[in-house]
């Protein structure tokens, strides 16, 4: 289950590009067939053992029956249960992950595809992150870099004086459920920095996050003529 980088993960290497390597913290569990972190699989192999013929079969072995106790591992070799909140963080981190997927699937505007996608990759390192306690992925370039696609995508809109509902077209709610996981993630964060040291960075990651989502959903909105949808104060005071 340890990793020497992106490349190295259940994914297109050819799709990734890398800035850095760190070594491997140890070679996995002589009886893991699959990497056990079932809520956020990742693959590593020694270079000695880094063949096509054992990634294949490692990547066809999916049903490994190690979790049936209700536990699973890490990649520091340990195991928790499936309910922990270090694996709740994981999982939240691979539903944020997978609800982006469904947006991406839309016709979207090449810029908002280009950020995105960017994001799913980095959500896929913070939660390789999450699985080795005391390794950091997500830094504070991650950080800046969201903030300023925050201000560049929201440049271009017209300043909110009323609240909004998470509606308009079916991409834009696509993205405000994206956000709403996101804060749940960010809440399983800051749940798990109460027993464990949890990288701040990483946290501030998906607080930024969330806001780019906001302002995304109203970029997609605007993308296809359509307005915002605002919360109607009167409405409830005529009830």
């Amino acid at each position: 289950m340890l990793y020497e980088s992106r490349s190295d993960m259940v994914t297109n290497p050819s799709e990734n590009t890398i800035a850095s390597e760190r070594p491997i913290l140890g070679d996995p569990p002589a009886d893991a067939g699959l990497p056990q972190c079932s809520e956020f699989t990742m693959l590593a192999l020694p270079d000695s053992r880094r063949t096509p013929a054992a990634m294949g079969h490692r990547l066809s072995k999916i049903v490994t029956r190690t979790g049936d106790a209700g536990t699973t591992g890490l990649g520091d070799g340990s195991r928790v249960a499936k309910d922990s909140p270090r694996i709740e963080a994981i999982g939240a981190v691979d539903e944020l992950n997978s609800n982006l997927g469904l947006l991406l699937a839309e016709d979207l505007p090449h810029a908002v595809v280009a950020c995105l996608t960017d994001v799913q990759h980095d959500l896929f390192d913070l939660g390789g992150e999450l699985s080795i306690p005391g390794y950091d992925a997500v830094s504070d370039a991650h950080v800046e870099r969201l903030e300023s696609a925050v201000e560049r995508f929201n440049a271009d809109l017209r300043p909110l004086k009323e609240f909004i509902l998470p509606a308009g077209t079916r991409a834009a709610s696509l993205a405000h459920v994206a956000r709403t996981v996101c804060r749940r993630a960010e809440r399983a964060l800051v749940r798990l920095a109460q027993t464990d040291a949890v990288n701040e960075p990483a946290r501030k990651y998906l607080n930024r996050l969330s806001d780019l989502m906001f302002v995304l959903a109203r970029v997609l909105n605007r993308s296809a003529e359509r307005e915002d949808v605002l919360w109607r104060k009167e409405r409830r005071d005529a009830g």
